[in-house]
């Protein structure tokens, strides 16, 4: 008898199409380096080399409010310090509102194209006034201006967007300082986890936790693979 498969309703979606992942490498405690930054640092600089992967730096962000309700967006990881993973924003934005208020973040890369991902939890703080300016000055002046005109995350009119990038242009012109609302994030993390994509939905996955009796100043680890 011939299988029957019953087509999804007007209003229903179904994915049955299974993406077999394949890494050539084996991922496991014995293969990744002591610290979770080190790692990184080695599978970010391959997803950049692989020149495959658009957009490597491109994370998902999530946080929650003080009570707990969760939201997520798509940000750009810009570095990578002794400490953890950073990024940068308008302080009044909604991200930044709940991370104030909730300093917990959680970070996802996906590289898709090398059937890699990367998962971080951890505590978050700004970074140093002198740090952002710093990286503010790196960016092109457009960008620079959009961050004045940008009221990040509140609602605006049709035209109010481009009525405030003419002010500040005529403000500024090209030497457009650091707004006091404007700066860099750091997530600190107590757990990173990295994920090889296998056949048949067996992946590899290591989780490194930071032991509780370090300091976050020269954290140890310990390293787990977990069942996939």
């Amino acid at each position: 008898m011939d299988k029957v498969i019953s087509e999804p309703k007007p209003d229903e979606i179904k994915v049955l199409l299974h993406h077999q992942y394949q890494t050539r490498d084996t991922l496991s405690p014995s293969t990744v380096l002591p610290s979770p930054l080190d790692q990184f640092h080695v599978w970010f600089k391959e997803a950049v080399e692989d020149g495959k992967v658009h957009e490597p730096e491109a994370m998902s962000l999530s946080t929650a409010t003080s009570s707990g309700i969760p939201s997520a967006r798509i940000v750009l990881f810009k570095q990578l310090d002794s400490r953890g993973f950073i990024f940068y924003t308008n302080y009044t934005s909604r991200k930044s509102k709940e991370l104030s208020e909730n300093p917990n973040a959680a970070l996802v890369f996906y590289w898709r194209e090398i059937h890699r991902s990367v998962r971080v939890v951890g505590k978050v703080e700004k970074v140093s006034r002198e740090q952002s300016e710093e990286y503010f000055k790196s960016r092109p002046v457009g960008s620079q201006l959009g961050a004045w005109a940008s009221k990040q995350s509140t609602v605006i009119d049709e035209d109010d967007l481009t009525r405030r990038l003419k002010e500040v242009e005529e403000k500024f012109g090209d030497d457009v300082p650091l707004p006091e609302f404007w700066g860099g994030w750091r997530v600190v993390p107590n757990e990173v986890e990295f994920w090889s994509g296998k056949p048949s939905r067996l992946h590899d996955r290591v989780r490194y936790l930071r032991n509780e009796e370090s300091s976050s100043e020269s954290p140890s680890w310990k390293i787990d693979r977990l069942s996939p």
